[in-house]
């Protein structure tokens, strides 16, 4: 049975590491009546999890999971945790008690993912950013708040002000302002600022690996934070910025490292680990740290 299982699990970061095991996030539900039940067959007020496609229905370590089931042209079975719960795929040819078999050998790990997938779509929904006079983001790991101030809108000077932890960024805007006008604002000096940054930062760590970069690009990809190419082009997710110095620079010498060894082979990680150590914690803290919803 174990060659029909096949594993799949979506992570937005460059490295393929799991994440720290999380706990499900509480929650607090309305009163029902004892026999309401929810989409996944549970009554509600037990741990549930379910599908918006959901059409098939288990109990698993204890907890009601109505999963998506889905037929295709595959060799193995698969497992997917996303957003909106658990889906199932499997070949034509295997028997649903097999398919039942495989998702209850595997319900610690459903469940684990369930949960873990719960709590950071929590995280993230915290952090979503209000796009207003005062909004809150973060600029190398410090709170950066936004201001708007119509007079800043031909300064020459630094629209940052304030020192690290209580700066604030003005914007040329009037307080009438839309949401996506601010945002969009904001985003110009953010990306302005994450090149000046990364370059820098590219300069620096350069000649301690013995590499030579020759074009950064900023990304917005939805799947990883960064990426090198044999030529020495390196391309560098803007919304880095918003992570702390330290985190940075293990993406920037992660990138880096890639013009050296195109792998992530032992020797590519004995090469990121002569220039920064640590990069084990910082790697956690890069997939672990929610980022605010923009």
């Amino acid at each position: 049975m174990r060659s029909l299982l096949q594993l799949t699990l979506d992570f937005f970061a460059a490295d393929p590491s799991p994440p720290a095991q999380a706990s499900p996030s509480p929650s607090s539900p309305a009163p029902t009546r004892p026999d309401a039940r929810d989409s996944s067959g549970a009554p509600a007020s037990e741990p549930h999890y379910s599908h918006p496609q959901a059409n098939r229905r288990a109990v698993l370590a204890g907890v009601h999971v109505g999963y998506a089931f889905r037929r295709g042209r595959r060799r193995t079975i698969g497992f997917s945790v996303g957003p909106e719960g658990l889906t199932v795929s499997a070949p034509s040819w295997v028997p649903l008690r097999e398919v039942d078999s495989a998702v209850q050998e595997k319900a610690d790990w459903i469940v684990r993912k369930l949960q873990e997938t719960r709590q950071r779509q929590v995280q993230l929904e915290s952090a979503r950013i209000v796009w207003r006079d005062g909004a809150q983001l973060s600029l190398l790991g410090q709170p950066l708040t936004v201001r708007l101030d119509p007079s800043h809108r031909y300064a020459k000077g630094e629209q940052l002000q304030g020192e690290p932890g209580s700066q604030c960024l003005y914007l040329g805007l009037a307080q009438q302002a839309t949401p996506e006008q601010i945002r969009d604002a904001a985003q110009a000096w953010l990306m302005r600022r994450a090149r000046a940054h990364f370059e820098a930062r590219l300069r620096h760590f350069a000649p301690s690996l013995g590499v030579q970069w020759r074009r950064l690009a900023l990304s917005s990809a939805s799947t990883r934070w960064g990426s090198a190419a044999a030529d020495g082009s390196i391309r560098l997710h803007w919304r880095l910025i918003h992570f702390s110095p330290e985190v940075i620079d293990y993406v920037v010498v992660h990138e880096l490292s890639h013009l050296r060894v195109m792998d992530h082979s032992p020797r590519f990680w004995e090469t990121v680990g002569t220039v920064v150590p640590d990069y084990p914690q910082l790697r956690a803290q890069l997939r672990q740290q929610p980022l605010a919803q923009w």
